[in-house]
């Protein structure tokens, strides 16, 4: 998949390749001209991801080959055991959770997931969680707090699911009692936005002692698109909602929302998996390390204050 504004990317990378192909075929000496061409491409590529506008770094999040949640889990833990159900309704396929071993230590990871392709998709329906999936979430940090394990949040959601039979199972409760319980942890909580961070869909799983964003993610009460359809009764704006929105990791860092922000490779972090959960991983050490240091009730007062100190004016 080639996003539009990578097709100039893509257009030099093929010349690349025929170029190789001809050399190769024909025995021809074009060292010259490949290094040439591979250090043009590599000076595009920085430009190109440097100065993405706010809608292209919304479209690198949604790339149908980054990461999901599963993804980073299996790649960061050695070992890890899936949790089901929320021991009243179901199984939520969108909300995904168990414990994993992060050299020697275990953690409880949750995260929201989504699917490859179309049967996955709706199976794990497009990571939208019900609320049941909330409920679940919160019962494995319960647990998590029991035993006295860190929590690891992954939150890649478009949004809750906003259809009938999920409000009739009572959402907006779902996600409000996570917020309220997930304040009160007694245990280090670490949020990390990976993909899409919509609404009170990402927030439900988002109340943490640290909250990181990858690079190329975004975190809003709203989608450009649903914003667009809101204000100009038309999704064509939603390259200017995205910008009004300043739902960027940049935007989030600057107005005090996220911690820090997690760089990823030159391209998104689809372009190498191995080394953006070794960097997930690092971040998650670190964190652990410094969080291990503090008392439970001194990180649940910090973790108060931060929250509540967001959009607060003091003249």
């Amino acid at each position: 998949m080639v996003l539009e504004f990578e097709k100039p990317i893509a257009d030099l990378e093929q010349k690349l390749q025929e170029m190789k192909d001809l050399a190769k075929g024909r025995n021809i000496d074009l060292s010259s001209d490949i290094d040439s061409l591979e250090d043009k491409i590599l000076a595009l590529k920085k430009e190109t991801f440097e100065n993405l506008t706010r809608w292209q770094r919304v479209q690198l999040s949604r790339h149908a080959d980054r990461p999901y949640a599963l993804d980073y889990i299996y790649e960061i833990t050695n070992d890890f055991i899936e949790i089901h159900g929320d021991r009243s309704v179901k199984d939520d396929k969108a909300m995904v959770g168990g414990l994993g071993d992060i050299d020697g230590r275990t953690v409880m990871f949750i995260g929201q997931q989504k699917g490859r392709n179309t049967k996955q998709r709706q199976e794990r329906n497009f990571g939208m969680a019900n609320p049941e999936g909330y409920r679940k979430a919160l019962r494995l940090m319960k647990m998590a707090e029991k035993f006295g394990k860190p929590i690891v949040t992954l939150i890649d959601t478009p949004g809750a699911f906003p259809g009938l039979e999920a409000e009739e199972r009572g959402q907006g409760e779902a996600i409000a009692r996570n917020l309220k319980e997930m304040f009160m942890l007694k245990v280090p909580v670490i949020c990390i936005i990976i993909g899409e961070g919509a609404s009170g869909g990402a927030l439900g799983i988002a109340i943490g002692d640290r909250v990181f964003m990858l690079e190329n993610t975004w975190y809003s009460v709203i989608s450009p698109e649903s914003c667009s359809s809101i204000l100009w009764r038309s999704w064509d704006y939603k390259e200017q909602a995205a910008e009004a929105l300043k739902l960027t990791a940049k935007d989030m860092k600057g107005n005090g929302l996220v911690d820090d922000i997690i760089p990823e490779p030159l391209g998104g972090a689809h372009k190498d998996l191995k080394w953006m959960a070794k960097t997930i991983k690092e971040a998650i050490l670190h964190s652990l390390k410094e969080l291990d240091k503090m008392k439970p009730e001194k990180r649940i007062e910090q973790r108060i204050e931060k929250f509540c100190s967001m959009g607060v004016v003091v003249e």
